[in-house]
């Protein structure tokens, strides 16, 4: 039996990470948490694009674009729905999530789901903040490990 798990590093790698201004305060967060997760295992500065959209929804083409132009190992997705009073967040939220999967099962290059959905702006705030649990930091890993995966796979 052969098992294959991807190592977590960025070196000599270039990396898109797509962010929401849409709710900044979280958002901002994240995007901080992402790129120490980048610079810690790796990844040099001038080998990360920040591609900021409007909203969660303008995440799914950004990323699918990005992947598309094929000079990026992965795209970190980063944005924060909350839950309000209309059903608006359930239709957001589906799509944002069903929109990131199949752009990268398209372009094939791993895409990290860090786009929060949230019951509270408290909760996706205590997810957003530094240190431990940070999940913009955690997307990052998960871009990361993947490319490492998917290397080994690919290796004779």
């Amino acid at each position: 039996m052969r098992e294959y798990e991807g190592t977590i590093d960025g070196t000599g790698r270039r990396f898109a990470i797509v962010v929401s201004r849409f709710n900044r305060a979280v958002t901002g967060g994240l995007l901080d948490g992402a790129l120490e997760g980048l610079r810690a295992h790796g990844v040099a500065e001038d080998a990360i694009d920040v591609l900021h959209v409007p909203g969660a929804f303008e995440i799914t083409i950004a990323a699918n674009e990005a992947a598309r132009t094929g000079r990026y190992a992965a795209v970190v997705c980063l944005g924060a729905v909350v839950r309000g009073e209309t059903p608006h967040f359930e239709f957001i939220a589906r799509e944002v999530s069903r929109g990131v999967s199949e752009a990268a099962c398209r372009h094939g290059i791993p895409m990290a789901f860090g786009v929060l959905t949230t019951d509270t702006m408290e909760q996706a705030l205590a997810r957003a903040g530094e240190g431990h649990g940070n999940k913009g930091f955690e997307a990052a890993a998960t871009a990361l490990e993947m490319v490492g995966l998917l290397r080994e796979l690919a290796a004779p």
